[in-house]
């Protein structure tokens, strides 16, 4: 039977072949994983620290950067958090605002990103076809 840090050391490693990470997330990663094991061999109840859920990783300030958006549970940068949340956090936008009381005016996603998708879409023309299309559909009702 392998020992419980070969076996956290083939889940931290199966997990940095999808996701990349720096060297020190993947040695948090291996210390976290390895302590989980350790408790579940020991016979214990895996805890959720209720002090982790209610201390952001990051500040409110330093989590909505120009090219990066932090997530404030786990720390990490992305371009957008939508997916993140719902894959690695199992919850919502909402809820994640909620949590973290941040405002719906305040965009889940890089200034930078949000202002390249905005661009695309006018270089696109997509604003005057959507307007189009919408006219056109008012048209199609009223007969």
């Amino acid at each position: 039977m392998a020992t419980i840090l070969e076996m956290a050391a083939d889940i931290v490693a199966a997990h940095a072949s999808t996701t990349n990470m720096t060297k020190e997330e993947l040695v948090s990663e291996l210390n976290e994983i390895y302590n989980a094991l350790n408790t579940l061999e020991k016979g214990d109840a895996l805890t959720d620290s209720v002090e982790e859920e209610s201390v952001p990783a990051v500040t409110r300030k330093k989590a909505f950067g120009k090219d990066n958006i932090y997530c404030m549970i786990c720390g990490k940068g992305f371009k957008t958090l939508s997916r993140h949340l719902k894959t690695s956090h199992q919850m919502s936008a909402s809820e994640y605002r909620k949590q973290f009381d941040i405002p719906r005016s305040q965009s889940l996603a890089a200034k930078n990103y949000s202002d390249k998708r905005r661009q695309m879409a006018i270089d696109r023309g997509l604003g005057e076809k959507l307007a189009k299309a919408r006219a056109a559909r008012g048209k199609g009702k009223k007969k």
